[in-house]
């Protein structure tokens, strides 16, 4: 066996996977990134390479900066003395999947991975959309955790804490909004270019399997908010940055990142109306949002 490299293309922008050699890790790990697999880089400078090579150690001299829970298990971020990072990333039941070692700029990152094949795959995956966030920064791209459906040509995420029924949002716009399709149900990326923001569909997407190599011009972002009644507002600039900031991948210990979200955040409010819908998650709350916010 050899070491093998996979090609893909995510917002429009080209990341290369190398599986050094190994009889238990390749690209079936992977079976959500097989519609934006290409068969080789099309400019030639990749976003970022990730190898994947089980022979990888922790780094003895490193700094905790953090654990946070993702929803799916703990993650540890460490900082390390090249100002690079090295992430321990655990599922929920506590069991160790992948060790993540970056650069600090995540152009170039390396992982090792750990346990069954599903817990392989989870690792991964995790490590993948980690350094796609933090290097896609640079680039005016933000991972975005939303809901997000096209409707006549446009793209509308629904943002919110987990478990407020940003899903829920999305199905009742396909069933009772017509032209109307799901374009990604948990982690769409949004990518400004040319001052233009797009939504695009990534390999991440939940408990929904939605991995649509799609893009469409930004038409609003929707902050969900469970009411007793449906009705909508128009938020103003300070509001909207902060409904959209909890909602992206972020490293708030890390001035270079945070600021370069921040910068992404504050162009997209400026181009793009943010809404917060007040709601029930009934056929009139999506008629009361359409109605709002469509254009």
């Amino acid at each position: 066996m050899m070491r093998k490299s996979h090609y893909f293309r995510i917002a429009d922008l080209d990341i290369t996977i190398v599986f050094e050699e190994s009889k238990i890790n390749d690209i079936s790990l992977l079976p959500s990134f097989s519609v934006f697999e290409r068969n080789e880089t099309a400019t030639g400078n990749p976003l970022f390479t990730l190898t994947v090579d089980d022979n990888l150690q922790p780094a003895k001299e490193k700094e905790l900066i953090r654990k946070f829970d993702t929803g799916n298990g703990d993650t540890l971020v460490y900082r390390l003395p090249d100002g690079g990072y090295q992430y321990i990333i655990k599922n929920i039941y506590d069991q160790p999947c992948c060790l993540l070692r970056s650069n600090k700029d995540f152009s170039q990152c390396t992982c090792a991975l750990n346990g069954t094949k599903g817990m392989r795959a989870f690792g991964l995956n995790d490590a993948l959309m980690l350094t796609f966030a933090f290097r896609g920064c640079y680039y005016d791209a933000l991972l975005v955790h939303a809901s997000c459906v096209c409707h006549n040509g446009y793209a509308y995420p629904f943002i919110a804490k987990s478990g407020t029924g940003k899903s829920t949002h999305s199905s009742l716009w396909l069933e009772h909004i017509e032209d109307t399709e799901l374009m990604n149900d948990d982690n769409p990326i949004i990518r400004i270019i040319d001052g233009i923001p797009y939504l695009y569909g990534s390999p991440w997407s939940g408990k929904t399997p939605c991995y649509k190599d799609i893009k469409a011009p930004l038409g609003a972002v929707t902050r969900i908010d469970r009411a007793p009644a449906n009705s909508i507002e128009r938020l103003r600039p300070v509001q909207a940055f902060a409904s959209i900031l909890p909602s992206c991948s972020s490293m708030k210990w890390d001035n270079t990142i945070y600021n370069n979200i921040c910068n992404i955040i504050t162009r997209l409010i400026e181009t793009v109306p943010v809404f917060t819908i007040h709601c029930l998650p009934d056929k009139e709350a999506a008629v009361v949002c359409h109605d709002g916010i469509a254009r």
